[in-house]
């Protein structure tokens, strides 16, 4: 159990990270925080400094711009996401991929479950690995169980793009990355995604990069 001090450090650590205003610093692949796990929340942070780092998360989701991000992408080690999707796609893209819009939901103590052993697979992003995307086939629906900034239950059924949203962040949480989880081969710059890859499902890239697809 952390002690009173450690939670006094914690608190100083997210106030000095706060003071300058304006989006947070967002940490890259390669730093230990991505992979080390984060710490239950349990009221480590009086709950006017957690509305405070809420807000902050917000803001440098939506500046960089993102659908999501978890409190270890900007260096703290706690399990707080948030996520948010306006999804702003064409209609062919929104019935290939299941992306619906999602409006802004804060994430405290976060797992999810599967349903069924349907998968789908997409490529995908990360704040944390600018410049770079790749297929992940992921569970096309879960089950989410959590808490919101205000302590109250969240458990909720996500499908199609929110359901990955919801694994991806979560997955920051315990310390993996989209990398991980990713067909190598697919691997590919945003200039390649805009340039050739930007259908709406990953087909045409699985046959010319030469990677399988989950049926």
């Amino acid at each position: 159990m952390a002690s009173p001090r450690d939670h006094a450090t914690l608190a100083e650590r997210i106030e000095e990270l706060l003071a300058p205003g304006g989006p947070l610093p967002i940490v890259a692949a390669g730093d230990p925080v991505l992979r080390s796990g984060t710490e239950r929340y349990d009221g480590q942070l009086a709950p006017a400094l957690l509305a405070r780092f809420v807000e902050a998360l917000r803001l440098t989701m939506r500046a960089a711009p993102g659908v999501g991000l978890a409190a270890p992408q900007v260096g703290v080690a706690l399990r707080i996401a948030v996520i948010e999707d306006p999804a702003p796609v064409t209609e062919e893209v929104r019935v290939a991929r299941g992306r619906v819009p999602q409006p802004f939901r804060v994430l405290v103590n976060p797992s999810y479950e599967p349903i069924g052993p349907e998968r789908a697979a997409f490529f995908e992003g990360c704040l944390s690995v600018p410049g770079w995307q790749a297929v992940v086939a992921r569970h096309a629906r879960v089950r989410l169980t959590a808490e919101d900034e205000h302590g109250r239950a969240v458990d909720e059924v996500f499908t199609g793009w929110p359901a990955r949203i919801v694994q991806h962040e979560t997955d920051h949480l315990d310390g993996t990355l989209y990398l991980d989880r990713a067909e190598p081969r697919s691997l590919s710059s945003n200039e390649a995604m805009a340039g050739r890859w930007n259908q709406p499902t990953p087909d045409t890239a699985a046959r010319e990069l030469g990677f399988r697809l989950p049926r």
